[in-house]
């Protein structure tokens, strides 16, 4: 399969994965407030696109490309000829390029420097665990699959 094609595949894949997890996160917060209400979306959105319906789809489609961009990133990671730190850095630049304009616009961060900043600093520390835990286990397999080939030959 092409490379185009498998991004597509992915993207279309993810998008839902994207509304998904979006949906999820909303549930969690309106339990966490506890006073039985459901927060679809942060009240900003809601005032900045002029009712909450409209800012329940705007964000439904920010998430359906959230999700699109994140899986179809994921094709970096099928780079042979790239090293793992190329692909670590083009991963990121791609996520975060796709990821900050979309938490922007949601309002899932205050606009102003503290609030950017703290976003990036969350995101970098979220993405660090992800990729450090998905490291280790990749080099627990490996190392699983060399002991397989060494007593087998």
């Amino acid at each position: 399969m092409s490379t185009g094609k498998k991004l597509l595949k992915r993207c279309l894949l993810g998008a839902p994965l994207g509304l998904a997890i979006s949906t999820v996160i909303t549930i969690v917060i309106s339990i966490c407030v506890g006073d039985g209400m459901y927060y679809a979306v942060v009240p900003e959105l809601i005032a900045d696109s002029g009712s909450e319906i409209n800012a329940v789809v705007i964000q439904a489609v920010l998430s359906l490309i959230y999700g699109a961009a994140w899986a179809g990133a994921s094709v970096v990671w099928e780079s042979d000829g790239w090293s793992l730190l190329k692909q670590t850095v083009v991963h990121l630049l791609v996520c975060s390029a796709a990821t900050f304009p979309i938490a922007y616009f949601a309002r899932w961060m205050p606009h102003n420097a503290k609030g950017i900043a703290l976003y990036f600093g969350i995101f970098v520390a979220i993405y660090l665990v992800v990729w450090l835990s998905q490291y280790s286990a990749m080099k627990k397999r490996v190392k699983q699959i060399n002991e397989k080939l060494q007593k087998s030959a």
